[in-house]
């Protein structure tokens, strides 16, 4: 491992904060996708290595409970410090071993940042209700305590953004953390892990050892944490394959999965729509992160009257779009994650001529070599939404069509097994409430004039069907990772039953 990126990310590791020994002498290959080579040679973690810190995040949480909500909120407030000081290095990490542009790497580091400046606030609002009891004397409350130690699932698009969405709010809630992150992007969960531990290190003995714990390795791992039952919270992210697995293994002991999952996500361009701000987004939406985003826009409905006017220039943005390395400021559209991402491109594209569609774009661009696998965004014009076209594909592939009326272009978009996010450009009210109604989009998320991706941390993140249900993040996300108790208190001195029953033992 003496090639260049590989120097760069062990100085990067080093100044972070993590040893760099920790990237070589490993069985985990790690390689850029930038370049195809390798950067590292990660060890695995055993699978009794992994029971230990399972139990050390069971007894963090008993310890971790019992501090104050405010005081575990000051907790991730420094956690929030140490990753603004740390942004530019861990953006750039994010960028070498995922292939994301460097605006992107630091974009999703800033997202770390605002998680736990929303649950430093979060701290001090994990609200219960007050209820009037129909019992004289008596009050009803509800209140939220602690789960447990929460297992975190993530994937390679966003390495170290959805374990921070989880673990800020898991931490003020009261929780541990075990994560097992994608094993195409460990480099970056140790720089992460390793400023944790510097957090808890420096907090005193509040913060006790095993609050942050950390497994690297495949899916017998993965297996491992969503099998264990002192982990009553599993948060997963991944395909619709694996969180069908997760969902139903927890389920089997009772547990409790936060589960995002596919998003075969469509965007709708009315005839009220402003085109030019379409054209931007919709560019944004369908080929940012080379199309592998959660919420990359995969479909795009487009009315008969303005079709003419919008897909030929979104074409000539096809053609001429930017590709080439990351690391240079002026690209646009950085490399597929690996060969076999680059395959199912390819496979995806060949239905899709063999059901009729006109293929713009697509096919394989030579960056750094062999190694790597860049490849143009392809916009596919369809008659008609295939089979090809309801399958997610995680590659920069848009599939367009053509719609008359607005309920045609709804139906079409709620007609896939997937429901995270959607959008509808328009500048008619009612085509805008019509989209956003009980009977619009079916959909987790659905925006108006922009494109289906870049959500902010403030609402709520997930979706529907398929996509599993499960949301993080902002909102009432929090939630999720604590215990419901309702409490009836007696202030008097007599004892009425509830519903008027009678039990008189005198």
């Amino acid at each position: 491992m003496t090639n260049a990126v590989a120097a760069e990310t062990r100085d990067l590791i080093a100044a972070l904060g993590a040893d760099p020994a920790l990237l070589a002498g490993g069985t985990r290959i790690v390689r850029s996708p930038i370049t195809g080579d390798v950067i590292a040679e990660v060890a695995e973690t055993t699978p009794a290595e992994a029971a230990e810190r399972i139990a050390a995040a069971a007894a963090a949480f008993r310890v971790w409970r019992t501090v104050p909500a405010p005081r575990r909120g000051e907790f991730v407030r420094q956690l929030g410090e140490e990753l603004r000081g740390a942004k530019e290095a861990l953006g750039r990490l994010v960028s070498l071993e995922v292939g994301k542009a460097l605006s992107e790497g630091l974009g999703e580091v800033q997202e770390m940042i605002d998680i736990c400046d929303f649950a430093v606030g979060l701290s001090r609002q994990l609200y219960g209700l007050c209820m009037p009891s129909e019992r004289g004397d008596h009050r009803l409350t509800e209140q939220w305590h602690p789960i447990g130690p929460v297992g975190v699932i993530s994937a390679f698009n966003f390495p170290v953004a959805v374990w921070s969405w989880n673990a800020a709010l898991a931490f003020v809630c009261g929780d541990s953390v075990v994560w097992k992150p994608s094993e195409k992007a460990p480099l970056t969960a140790l720089a992460v892990h390793a400023i944790v531990e510097r957090v808890i290190g420096n907090f005193g003995p509040d913060a006790p050892a095993g609050l942050a714990g950390l497994i690297i390795g495949g899916r017998d791992l993965g297996e491992l944490l969503v099998d264990d039952k002192r982990l009553p919270v599993i948060s997963a992210t991944g395909s619709t394959r694996m969180g069908r697995t997760v969902g139903e293994r927890v389920a089997r002991r009772f547990g409790r999965s936060i589960l995002e999952l596919g998003g075969n996500n469509a965007s709708i361009v009315t005839p009220s729509a402003d085109l030019d701000l379409t054209l931007r987004a919709v560019a944004f939406g369908a080929m940012g992160t080379a199309g592998q985003r959660c919420t990359t826009m995969r479909r795009l409905f487009v009315h008969a009257d303005v079709y003419d006017r919008l897909v030929p220039r979104l074409i000539e943005v096809y053609r001429t779009i930017s590709i080439g390395d990351p690391r240079d400021p002026g690209t646009l559209v950085g490399p597929l994650i690996d060969g076999e991402a680059f395959a199912a491109m390819e496979r995806a594209l060949a239905a899709a001529r063999a059901a009729g569609g006109r293929v713009h774009g697509g096919g394989r661009v030579d960056v750094n070599g062999e190694a790597s696998f860049y490849a143009r965004p392809a916009l596919v014009e369809m008659g008609e939404q295939a089979d090809c076209v309801r399958e997610e594909t995680f590659a920069p592939i848009l599939y367009v069509l053509k719609y008359r009326t607005l309920d045609e272009a709804i139906a079409w978009q709620n007609d896939v097994p997937q429901g995270l996010s959607s959008s509808i450009f328009a500048t008619d009210i009612r085509e805008v409430e019509q989209f956003l109604s009980a009977a619009g989009s079916d959909c987790g998320i659905a925006n108006v004039n922009m494109g289906t991706s870049g959500a902010e941390i403030g609402g709520a993140f997930g979706g529907e069907k398929e996509t599993g249900g499960g949301r993080e993040s902002g909102s009432d996300s929090w939630k999720a990772y604590m215990r419901r108790q309702t409490n009836a208190i007696n202030y008097g001195r007599i004892l009425p039953l509830a519903q008027g029953v009678k039990f008189d033992i005198e």
